[in-house]
């Protein structure tokens, strides 16, 4: 045996001691009594410490569970200004006009909460550019403004090219599809 393999072999006598002494308990059940041999808890040992008034009360035994739903609320994100071009509509746009358009994922809960997150009403990735249709044309233009040198702006849509990384060749398709959209 090395001493590298020690300290494993260490922990798993230790585990196995206690595996042995703990599990030798006979079946509590909640009309058993104790036996001689175990000696009866001591009163401060008994009585649990006092949770406080935030404890959640416990379930009980006979009671129901009350389930959540499984998939969150929907987020309520502000609506586009009419007669823009819906996300959707933008990549299709891309589509036809034969550009990269792969592993296109809806974004929009990205959106935040109530438009509380970068405050755009959609938000579709691709593998080639990400659009954002913001709710109006001043909300995109702050956010292009602050992707400077990595967005392209047109109305209330924003082209991102930051996590693409799309060569300057290709940005130009995309901003020509979404320019002939309108």
């Amino acid at each position: 045996m090395t001493y590298r393999s020690l300290p494993a072999v260490a922990v798993l006598v230790f585990a196995t001691a206690l595996t042995a002494a703990c599990g030798d308990d006979p079946e509590e059940g909640p009309g058993s009594t104790w036996s001689a041999s175990s000696a009866a808890p001591t009163s401060a040992a008994a009585a649990p410490a006092d949770p406080g008034p935030a404890a959640a009360p416990a379930p009980s035994a006979g009671g129901t569970t009350e389930r959540r739903p499984a998939s969150p609320s929907p987020v309520a994100l502000p609506s586009r200004s009419p007669g823009s071009p819906s996300a959707k509509q933008v990549v299709a746009a891309f589509k036809s006009a034969g550009l990269k358009v792969s592993n296109v994922r809806d974004r929009s809960v990205d959106c935040g909460p109530d438009g509380l997150g970068l405050g755009c009403s959609e938000l579709i990735a691709t593998d080639g550019v990400t659009v954002y249709v913001f709710p109006d044309e001043v909300s995109a233009g702050e956010i292009a403004e602050t992707w400077s040198g990595g967005s392209f702006r047109r109305g209330p849509v924003v082209l991102n090219y930051l996590e693409a990384r799309t060569p300057a060749a290709e940005r130009a398709r995309y901003e020509k599809a979404l320019t002939g959209l309108r």
